[in-house]
């Protein structure tokens, strides 16, 4: 049962997340990490698949291996987040949902900026790789 339920899960982000690559307003990063981690419990050949996919593989794998994102992914989170921000606070919904919404909004990208970039990590990891001879 836990197994069916996990591929269902699987299955539904992975359609979000193909939703999220056609719409402008909806990220597909984060839902196929979470469809990847469901997959991960349920059908070894669907997560075989998102790990070896060319465009969402790399991604996924980066984010299992260094809970990093990287720059540009930051950079397109939070420019979607200010523009989904912008069309809130001009749209004609109520005041108590726009606040729910912009605090939604504020501690999706507080945890974007907080999780390590990428490239810095890797950076470091070559920086610490090498060895200075110069010293012996």
């Amino acid at each position: 049962m836990k197994r069916q339920f996990c591929l269902l899960l699987g299955l539904l982000f992975t359609g979000i997340g193909i939703l999220g690559a056609v719409l402008p307003v909806l990220p597909s990063t984060c839902f196929f990490i979470i469809a990847a981690y469901y997959f991960g419990m349920s059908s070894d050949r669907l997560e075989s698949w998102m790990l070896h996919h060319p465009r969402i593989g790399p991604t996924i794998i980066s984010w299992r291996r260094h809970k990093a994102i990287p720059r540009l992914g930051k950079i397109m989170a939070c420019v979607g987040m200010g523009v989904s921000a912008l069309i809130i606070a001009i749209s004609a919904a109520p005041l108590f949902v726009k606040i729910g919404c912009f605090l939604a909004l504020i501690a999706s990208a507080a945890y974007v900026l907080t999780r390590p970039t990428l490239e810095d990590l890797l950076r470091q990891a070559r920086a610490h790789s090498r060895v200075d001879l110069s010293q012996e």
